[in-house]
């Protein structure tokens, strides 16, 4: 039994593939638009002058033929009519017609005789059937009008009444006319597509010309977005050359040089405040280094020589004091440490095993925060990048410290590390609560805290993350978090390490942080 196809709408679908509409493109840059913009206008005002031409050229032909046709008076369809008498002396009279001259003679609304002129002489012509019906339908008013026939082609004809009760037809060709209008149009084809060629152009050299302001505004303006407008003291391009001050292009490059000695001026404002602010963490930092470890010393030497003889409430004093000194010892290494990132000093290049540096993170971060649940994905063999060992012992202590301060004991914290041909990516991820939405775009700048109160228990000093992403940047690198409730992923991408790197800066002795 031979199975048959389904029938069910259902099963039985037809599809149509719509292929997808094509819209013309349009030129990108002014220049062009500009320039075929003229071309098209000119296209389209050749075209109605052509048409008009030969509109204007073919009525004044065809009015012409007209009065040609009423001067001969029908002279030859008359010979025609008297044609079969044997006394009439005009017979066939071709004088003065023109050749291809017609004449035709209607009787009773039939067609009785048909001819053309012949140079000196006549000819019969052969007529269709449709062509009998429409000379037969032409009214005897002697006015002109335009038929076509099979054997003779497009002629202006006009009819009278004769004087045997018949229907004299004179007529004239058209060809002479149309074969006008065809040289006229071909002629004025060629001049157009020569007329608007030279237009393109010239219309192409001179806004090319014209626009010469706007592309050198334009070149500056993308100079100036290739400069590292965010940090560092800008060099701004120089202004552009004054064009006249009342047409349009002058009107926007003179805003332009004025925004662009706007911006610099900012730029400028700003590079003074962060020297004087990068100058005053630095002195400041240097300052406070002594009296602090002055304080942290002497509260050591008091608690460690007279701890068991002092009272209570002196020695919690003390306690505070040496921990205060302490906190207050970190807060300063790390200002002085960003401002001399900041300043562009110069880190350590060597190889660094970070495989060994992930281990060893990892062991101090579990002996600080043992509640936690701390997993580790390495590779089986050592990952090596170029840098400083210990700026990035650094990094990745502070996001170990940021994932075991802010989450609950029984955390899940997992740190991966990974290489490939491009570079070195390290991972650090938490289950905890996870950052605030609000938090994230900025969770990398200087004195950011998910708690704002402060507290010296669960509180840091906000700079810990902002050293990871100064550091790694310093390295080349980039630093990412990502974040949602219940999970957390800060990410660290390192580039390659390459034989051939060497320490940042040059051999001159200058120190490095």
């Amino acid at each position: 039994m031979t199975p048959q196809s389904p029938s069910h709408p259902s099963r039985a679908r037809s599809w149509r593939v719509r292929a997808p509409r094509v819209r013309p493109r349009l030129p990108h840059s002014l220049r062009a638009r500009l320039t075929a913009g003229l071309v098209v206008i000119l296209a389209l005002g050749s075209v109605i002058v052509g048409l008009v031409t030969v509109i204007a050229l073919r009525g004044f032909l065809v009015n012409r033929l007209d009065q040609q046709i009423e001067a001969s008076g029908g002279r030859f369809a008359v010979s025609l009519e008297h044609e079969d008498r044997p006394d009439a002396d005009n017979r066939g009279d071709t004088r003065g017609q023109a050749d291809g001259t017609l004449g035709a003679r209607l009787l009773g609304g039939r067609v009785e005789q048909a001819a053309v002129v012949r140079g000196a002489g006549y000819a019969t012509v052969p007529l269709t059937a449709e062509d009998a019906r429409a000379l037969s339908a032409v009214p005897p008013d002697t006015r002109p009008r335009t038929l076509r026939l099979a054997h003779l082609g497009s002629y202006r004809v006009a009819a009278w009444t004769g004087d045997d009760g018949d229907v004299l037809l004179t007529g004239l060709p058209l060809h002479p006319v149309e074969e006008t209008l065809h040289r006229l149009a071909a002629v004025e084809t060629v001049v157009f597509a020569v007329v608007l060629t030279a237009a393109g152009v010239t219309a192409a050299a001179w806004t090319r010309f014209s626009l010469r302001p706007l592309e050198r505004l334009a070149a500056t303006a993308d100079e100036v977005t290739r400069l590292p407008l965010a940090t560092g003291q800008v060099a701004m391009p120089t202004p552009l050359p004054g064009t006249e001050p009342e047409s349009e292009v002058g009107r926007l490059t003179g805003a332009f040089n004025r925004m662009l000695g706007h911006v610099g001026d900012a730029l400028d404002r700003r590079h003074v405040v962060e020297e004087r602010l990068r100058t005053f963490a630095t002195d400041a930092g240097h300052e406070l280094r002594t009296p602090v470890a002055t304080v942290r010393a002497r509260a050591e030497l008091v608690l460690r020589s007279h701890g068991d003889t002092l009272p209570d409430d002196v020695r919690h004093a003390l306690e505070r004091i040496d921990a205060e000194s302490r906190r207050m010892s970190l807060l300063v290494d790390e200002l002085l440490l960003l401002a001399r990132l900041d300043a562009g000093r110069s880190l350590r290049r060597d190889d660094v095993d970070l495989t060994r540096v992930v281990l060893d993170t990892v062991a101090d971060a579990t002996a600080r925060h043992p509640g936690h649940h701390w997993e580790l994905d390495l590779p089986e063999e050592p990952v090596h990048v170029t840098g400083d060992d210990d700026r990035l012992h650094q990094v990745l202590t502070n996001l170990l410290a940021n994932a075991g301060r802010h989450t609950r004991a029984g955390t899940r914290v997992s740190v991966a590390l990974a290489a490939d041909a491009e570079g070195v990516t390290l991972a650090v991820t938490d289950d905890g609560p996870g950052i605030p939405p609000d938090l994230l775009p900025g969770v990398f700048h200087r004195f950011t805290r998910g708690d704002s109160s402060r507290s010296r228990a669960t509180g840091s000093t906000g700079l810990g993350l902002a050293i990871v992403d100064a550091v790694i940047r310093a390295h080349g690198g980039r630093a990412t978090v990502a974040g949602r409730p219940g999970h957390t992923r800060f990410t660290l991408r390192l580039p390659a390490r390459r034989e051939d790197d060497r320490a940042y800066g040059d051999d001159d002795g200058e120190p490095r942080v």
